[in-house]
């Protein structure tokens, strides 16, 4: 990829790259990067080249890493679990206490700017008031901060992944108050809405599972659960073993989980897909709905798991990415990454800052 663009950025917790390529896609020269994880840091190397340090953010000097270059952004994703909803949600999770180690880089480079990346849950739940207080804090020593909550289908991507970024620009690059970063940020992210393609959309493109577009396929065996737990929606509740739940084809995916590459791989039909077949999920659903007896044994091989590259497509991944490590590894990588599309969007933002964009200037005296 080519780095050779207008502003300086260091990336932390950078996974896969997935916020990487959405941020060097909008204009931003990409210094060092960092995570703990091996096969991520492999898998970034093999895109990216080896800017990457592997290790934790403790025991490293980005001072040293920049070399002395000045940073205009810095960006990342902390890790999320002991925030999300489908964790332990605790307080304590070491990994809770990472996302202060990133303001400890931001206070230490004094970019013009910072991105911040997480769930949802820790931008809205009393649970993590005073985590949001205590980064709010921190952000506004020497920045304006914005707290935004984005769903990645309202910008191409094509899967329900609701994420909150906190945005802060330096005093000296945005004049105005936080309040007014905030209507500015959003106005500027609704200018960039765009509609994504459906699920059977990108399967069609890729082709049948085990075909030459579309190989790397889920081992996991899909079979009746023996107690369903129903909801409404047939795409809800669990018809089947394990928490991989089916995808509506003519609609988006739910969010793909880190935990992909068994039997918590989301569920497609096939023959729906492909031959245009009544939808055996929603078939299924309303035979139980009305009182049926749930089936045995083993599903239709009809029904199958997303494959490695259908989920490089609905994170909007470029086609030709290469993934490092195992597949359950490709699997862990895709499910942790910040869809590079989403990024984009709100890199776009950022670097219509730092460039003197009007849109984003506001002509008042610092508070």
């Amino acid at each position: 990829m080519d780095r050779r663009n207008a502003f300086s950025a260091v990336s932390l917790f950078s996974g896969a790259g997935g916020m990487d390529i959405g941020f060097a896609n909008a204009g931003f020269n990409i210094l060092f990067a960092n995570d703990i994880d091996p096969d991520a840091c492999a898998t970034y190397r093999l895109n990216h080249g080896d800017s990457i340090a592997q290790a934790s953010l403790l025991s490293i000097n980005p001072l040293e890493l920049v070399a002395g270059r000045a940073v205009d952004l810095v960006f990342g994703g902390p890790p999320c679990q002991g925030f999300s909803v489908a964790g332990k949600m605790d307080p304590d999770d070491e990994r809770s206490q990472l996302i202060h180690s990133f303001f400890d880089v931001v206070d230490l480079l004094q970019p013009k700017a910072f991105v911040c990346e997480n769930v949802k849950a820790l931008a809205v739940l009393t649970k993590w008031q005073s985590v949001r207080n205590a980064l709010f804090a921190r952000g506004r020593k020497a920045y304006r901060i914005a707290l935004i909550i984005l769903n990645a289908s309202d910008y191409g991507v094509p899967q329900i992944r609701e994420r909150m970024f906190l945005i802060g620009l330096h005093k000296e690059v945005f004049a105005g108050s936080d309040t007014e970063l905030q209507n500015m940020i959003e106005a500027a992210l609704l200018a960039q809405v765009r509609k994504p393609r459906t699920v059977a959309d990108i399967i069609r493109d890729l082709g049948r599972a085990g075909t030459s577009g579309n190989s790397r396929t889920c081992a996991a065996k899909i079979t009746f659960a023996r107690a369903p737990i129903m909801r409404k929606s047939p795409y809800a509740g669990m018809m089947f073993n394990g928490a991989g739940r089916p995808l509506p084809p003519s609609k988006w995916a739910t969010t793909l989980p880190a935990s992909m590459g068994g039997n918590k791989t989301p569920i497609v039909d096939e023959a729906e897909i492909f031959d245009g077949e009544e939808s055996y999920i929603e078939t299924y659903h309303r035979h139980l709905m009305a009182g049926g007896e749930p089936r045995v044994g083993e599903a239709p091989k009809r029904l199958r798991r997303l494959t490695i590259d259908e989920c490089i497509a609905v994170q909007t991944f470029p086609a030709n990415y290469r993934l490092a490590g195992s597949r359950s590894a490709q699997y862990r990588q895709l499910g942790n990454a910040v869809p590079p599309l989403l990024a984009e969007a709100v890199a776009r933002v950022v670097a219509g800052a730092l460039s003197g964009d009007a849109a984003l200037q506001v002509p008042v005296a610092a508070e």
